[in-house]
């Protein structure tokens, strides 16, 4: 749960930028198991969909 508390607070912190935070939000995708995956989505479109609907889409088509 550790590297999940530690993806959400990068994302926050990136959020500003979406290059950014695609590079990093593809990062998490890639090094969580997948229940933690379908958490982090949860919480990216409860917090970033207004921003980065368009990012989310495509980082989660998989997810």
């Amino acid at each position: 749960m550790k590297m999940l508390s530690y993806a959400k607070h990068i994302l926050t912190r990136v959020s500003f930028d979406a290059r950014l935070f695609e590079k990093e939000l593809r990062k998490a995708i890639k090094m969580l198991i997948a229940e933690e995956v379908q958490e982090l989505k949860n919480w990216c479109y409860a917090n970033f969909s207004r921003e980065h609907e368009a990012i989310l889409n495509r980082c989660f088509v998989r997810a």
